[in-house]
């Protein structure tokens, strides 16, 4: 198959862009990779990952055998950039696009006329068209969309991920596409760009467009999560079991309720409402309130846990998961984390955390001397109060005898 586009440099190597930049070597590009972390560039250049995604390893390690994908710390001349970077809070739960203005920057230099430049990451409204501007502050000698459309020197376009960490690979692949360019030129050359792998459908908008569907699709599952959490509480205050509760009315042909957890993580879901409600606070109630429902289910399961502990002179708490969903290392705005380092403000609570996808604890809980990262076994063995806070695998197999006789928080469902 003769590519569209031979050369292609992905900025950012985190979650998104490695599997993105390995996607794409994998399928004959010449795919150079950009991070600013040393770690994670060594680590690739050795065919080695620094995140963990399944089966991305393997194809990591070919693509970098076969000279397809190198890691660099500074960005080299492409057809196209990618770029796939943290967009999260400043202040108040206030976007913060310093990560993409500073990716702008770094490209800036090593433009050429005819080059794509495409943004992947999470954004608010109107965040492409401000790419444009930043990229023409930086090279007064070349044309943007902004001002020239499709006669401009570089064409930008907005395209969102749509994948679910655990099964990045396949969903990269599989999962539909929307391709939304500046201008309709822009969205052709990005369609081009991901029908190299992608086998779902390329659907062709406007980069507003595309944004605002990006948020639309997490603001959606938010409101549908807060539902299953409000009801969780609801139910804790009437005596109910929550899990029969909704698998019963599941039974019903048009209900499908979500399961209610701790709060709600990841850099998706927990973040990209704000960013509606950040453009247009007036109208988004609902966006707003599911928000402030799964922001304060921590606080909810806190109280849960703090309670059980009373039952023990010398408590100790064996939090099972720091994780945001189950079976990744991804701790982004998780809120198991939130509720450890909550429970630690307790200096009566001796907490061992537990999350078997991590070598150390995060940055929020290093330091805090009542904190104890721990195997799951010896956790519960040590522990008078047990948490489920994330349903990864590997509990499932547990010895149920270890609950016997200490206090429990299901926050899953795993335990009933």
């Amino acid at each position: 198959m003769k590519l569209p586009f031979n050369k292609i440099s992905v900025i950012g190597l985190g979650y998104i862009g490695l599997p993105t930049a390995a996607t794409l070597a994998s399928r004959g590009v010449e795919v150079t990779g950009v991070d600013v972390s040393p770690k994670a560039v060594e680590a690739i250049q050795r065919g080695k990952i620094h995140i963990v995604e399944p089966d991305l390893d393997a194809v990591v390690h070919q693509v970098v055998k076969d000279g397809k994908l190198k890691a660099v710390s500074a960005p080299e001349p492409a057809e196209v950039f990618i770029l796939a970077v943290p967009t999260p809070f400043q202040g108040k739960h206030k976007p913060d696009l310093s990560y993409i203005k500073a990716a702008a920057k770094s490209i800036a230099p090593v433009l050429k006329k005819g080059n794509l430049v495409i943004l992947e990451s999470t954004s608010p409204v109107g965040t492409t068209e401000k790419l444009s501007r930043w990229l023409s502050e930086s090279r007064k000698d070349l044309s943007f969309p902004h001002r020239k459309g499709e006669k401009a020197d570089i064409q930008l376009a907005y395209c969102p991920e749509r994948v679910l960490p655990g099964n990045v690979l396949q969903e990269l692949v599989q999962n539909d596409r929307i391709i939304g360019g500046l201008t309709p030129k822009a969205t052709k050359m990005a369609r081009a760009v991901y029908e190299i792998f992608v086998r779902g459908e390329c659907l062709e908008s406007d980069a507003r467009t595309a944004e605002m569907a990006k948020l639309t699709e997490n603001s959606f599952r938010d409101v549908n999560i807060a539902f299953a959490n409000e009801l969780s509480l609801i139910c804790e205050k009437l005596k109910i079991n929550v899990w029969e509760l909704i698998e019963l009315a599941n039974h019903h042909p048009r209900v499908k309720i979500l399961q209610p957890g701790p709060g709600v993580g990841g850099h998706c879901i927990a973040v990209d409402p704000w960013f509606i409600v950040d453009s247009a606070p007036k109208e988004s109630k609902i966006i707003r309130t599911a928000r402030e429902v799964n922001d304060g289910k921590p606080r909810k399961v806190v109280e849960m846990i703090r309670t059980a502990a009373k039952k023990s002179k010398k408590p100790v708490v064996a939090c099972l998961g720091l994780a945001f969903k189950a079976d990744i290392d991804d701790l982004r705005e998780s809120p198991a984390v939130e509720i450890v380092r909550e429970l630690a403000k307790d200096k009566k609570l001796r907490l061992l955390a537990v999350e078997p996808h991590v070598q150390v604890l995060p940055k929020e809980l290093l330091g805090l001397k009542n904190v104890e990262l721990c195997e799951a076994e010896e956790a519960l063995k040590r522990s008078s109060v047990a948490v489920l806070l994330v349903n990864h695998r590997v509990f499932q197999g547990l010895n149920r005898n270890l609950l016997k006789g200490k206090g429990l928080v299901d926050t899953r469902g795993g335990w009933r």
